[in-house]
């Protein structure tokens, strides 16, 4: 222990010393200092290693949040089926929202964010409070509802092909052009969700649920106008997902009273759903925010989020239960394929959507 300690520490004994060689290489004449070219060499040097240092530790940081948010998504498809063994989709909203919110409103008291909540403009606050229909409201409504209906290890990996659905809603909104890589990341990414959804029998056509793969399907429709609207906000991200989620809940509450009952038959559902709300809607959001941050270059983490459908798969397979079909895996690396394509095209040069 003292070995590593005396290691860590010998970057900083090493710039100690360089600074008092510099201090003690200047000369002071009518009060101005004078550095020797020697000094400034070093004084250089010195600076250049101690930013090196701070870049590498910034990105050990962004690495540990990025790992730390993957390996939390990762659990979350295990985590709705299992509730959904003892509460009904909006039951599990319900108190998924309802812990989400104590946890964005613990970080906003933590991070001394009340007073930015409070100085927000109207104009910025109207927007995010009627975002809180498509999320959470209706896009968890609608997942977990195709989770009730599918087995994980289908609605899972489809879900992934948000990001397919954000490039082609961006046309007509956003007035964006298609290209090549475009149509051709659409056809292998949905070919992917009809190898998974008809177990690899794709001339039979046949379905697990029909309606669980058009909710699945649904439900990128809402995650991608959610993100395309939500990026002209002008909010502290954090802020902005909590307004979204106190304008959700009440939706939420009156739709459980509507159609089905806010007190739970199966009380221990609520510890699944306050594990949803931790781990899916409320810490890991911050904490992938934490690792964008701390990242020289978003790419470095953006690219571990492909680890989390795989990893997924496994606790599927060990807490779930469910055997995991060779037919799964073959999709889900069609799905993941097509993303990369076409995050390719996104840089090409001229190629931006932003």
């Amino acid at each position: 222990m003292s070995q590593c300690l005396l290691k860590a520490r010998k970057p900083h004994l090493k710039s100690s010393l360089s600074l008092l060689q510099i201090a003690r290489g200047m000369s002071a004449s009518n009060g101005i200092f004078v550095f020797p070219d020697q000094a400034i060499f070093d004084l250089t040097q010195l600076l250049h290693k101690f930013y090196n240092l701070l870049i590498l530790e910034n990105q050990k940081k962004a690495y540990l949040f990025a790992c730390l948010s993957v390996l939390m998504w990762s659990t979350v498809a295990t985590a709705f089926k299992m509730t959904l063994r003892y509460l009904d989709p909006i039951q599990l909203l319900l108190y998924a929202v309802f812990f989400s919110i104590l946890i964005l409103g613990g970080f906003i008291i933590v991070q001394k964010k009340i007073a930015l909540l409070c100085a927000s403009e109207k104009k910025d606050i109207i927007p995010a409070l009627l975002l809180g229909i498509l999320n959470p409201f209706l896009y968890y409504l609608v997942l977990f509802k195709a989770y009730d209906l599918l087995p994980a290890q289908e609605a899972q990996p489809i879900n992934y092909t948000w990001a397919l659905t954000l490039m082609f809603l961006s046309i007509p909104i956003l007035k964006q052009k298609m290209g090549l890589n475009d149509i051709l990341a659409g056809l292998i990414g949905y070919f992917g969700v009809v190898v998974i959804a008809t177990h690899g029998e794709i001339t039979s056509l046949r379905f697990t649920s029909l309606t669980g793969v058009a909710l699945a399907l649904g439900r990128t429709v809402f995650w991608a106008l959610y993100w395309i609207y939500n990026k002209k906000s002008r909010l502290d991200p954090v802020i902005g997902l909590f307004l979204n989620f106190c304008a959700g809940f009440p939706l939420i509450l009156l739709a459980c009273f509507i159609f089905s009952d806010p007190i739970p038959n199966h009380p221990v559902g609520i510890l699944g759903a306050a594990y949803v709300g931790l781990f899916e809607m409320g810490i890991t959001f911050v904490f992938w925010l934490y690792a964008l941050k701390y990242s020289v270059n978003t790419a470095k983490v953006g690219n571990l989020i492909f680890i989390s459908p795989f990893l997924s798969l496994v606790f599927i397979h060990f807490l779930v239960g469910e055997e995991i079909r060779s037919a799964t895996l073959v999709g889900l690396i069609f799905i993941t394929l097509s993303i990369l394509i076409q995050r390719i095209s996104l840089k090409v040069p001229g190629k931006s959507r932003s």
